[in-house]
């Protein structure tokens, strides 16, 4: 593995560096919410977030505060080695169709139950993404769906060059 050079946390904030591997699961009472063609998508304080070693949090929200009406199931499918086979959605909104933006997990594997059926999102195709009303920057990269705020440091998986971390 090539070296790293782990950005030092400052007072309130957390590397990304210190989470698991595996990843973990853990419950945030944290303020989520995303807009899309200017509609609110998603709004709640009851997501789950996942967390990985050399990635921001994956928040992932439960569907009763989602505006599902909005969501289109996606053909498309993937794998994970921790949490298994994902299932993907498309969001329509405001006359925009964001392709593949979220997704969900219908049958996790065994210590990723808290997420079966809640839905992440993929922060760049949303107009709005917010935790705690800080609009958030999506993790580098076409594949992972991350959300960097002020209060995590890296770096991050993701970025030309990273593949290997």
């Amino acid at each position: 593995m090539p070296r790293v050079d782990r950005v030092t946390p400052g007072p309130g904030q957390e590397s990304a560096w210190d989470y698991p591997r595996p990843p973990r699961c853990e419950i945030t009472r944290r303020h989520i919410r995303i807009v899309f063609g200017g509609v609110t998508i998603a709004d709640t304080r009851r997501a789950v977030r996942v967390l990985e070693t050399s990635h921001p949090p994956v928040y992932f929200i439960p569907p009763a505060d989602i505006a599902m009406e909005y969501l289109e199931p996606s053909p498309r499918r993937s794998f994970c080695e921790w949490k298994g086979k994902a299932h993907y959605y498309a969001v329509s909104a405001g006359g925009r169709t964001a392709p593949d933006a979220a997704y969900s997990y219908a049958d996790p594997e065994p210590g990723f139950e808290r997420i079966m059926d809640y839905i992440a999102f993929y922060a760049g195709p949303m107009d709005s993404c917010m935790v705690d009303g800080e609009e958030v920057t999506p993790q580098p990269g076409r594949f992972y769906a991350g959300w960097i705020t002020k209060d995590v440091v890296g770096p991050f998986k993701g970025a030309p060059g990273t593949e290997f971390w």
